[in-house]
């Protein structure tokens, strides 16, 4: 598990014409993404330094080691930065990274199986379970929180949704 590769950010676009990026960072604290440098690729090949330069629109600014060329910096767009699960900091028993919610069985307070987690999104108003299965028309973007979902089994591979009425 601890050689785990984690998603902490991607490369949005090139910044200016001396070799910088665009990152956007996924860490609770954006800027925490430069203590994990260096990151990888999603394949665990290839090594980024990392160094914020400063805060823009949507992410910062960074210097990544060796690309000196806005040409090299537009040819990473869309790389995503990952570090390994053991460079991650511990959680309390109540939150839990995106990553190990994504495949969880999603079941009623009944024990029905309504699918599985697909993703989990935040847009603002705070974190969303988009659930996708057989016994959903479409997928369902559900609540992350305590009344809609009162339990979070990781060992057993589930989690328990009391959806709003109306929602399923």
């Amino acid at each position: 598990m601890s050689d785990e590769l984690v998603c902490i950010g991607v490369i949005v676009g090139s910044f200016g014409v001396r070799g910088d990026v665009r990152v956007k960072s996924f860490c609770a604290t954006p800027e925490d993404i430069e203590t994990y440098s260096p990151l990888l690729s999603e394949d665990g090949q290839k090594t980024y330094s990392i160094t914020l330069n400063s805060a823009v629109k949507h992410g910062f600014s960074a210097r990544l080691g060796d690309v000196t060329t806005k040409e090299q910096a537009d040819a990473l767009h869309g790389v995503r930065l990952f570090t390994t699960r053991d460079r991650l900091p511990s959680l309390p028993d109540d939150e839990y990274y995106y990553t190990d919610l994504i495949g969880l069985k999603v079941l009623d307070t009944g024990g029905a199986e309504l699918g599985v987690v697909k993703d989990v999104v935040n847009h603002g108003a705070g974190d969303l379970l988009e659930v996708h299965g057989p016994a959903l028309k479409t997928s369902v973007l559900l609540p992350f929180t305590l009344v809609s979902v009162p339990t979070v089994d990781l060992a057993a591979g589930r989690i328990i949704v009391d959806p709003p009425d109306g929602l399923l």
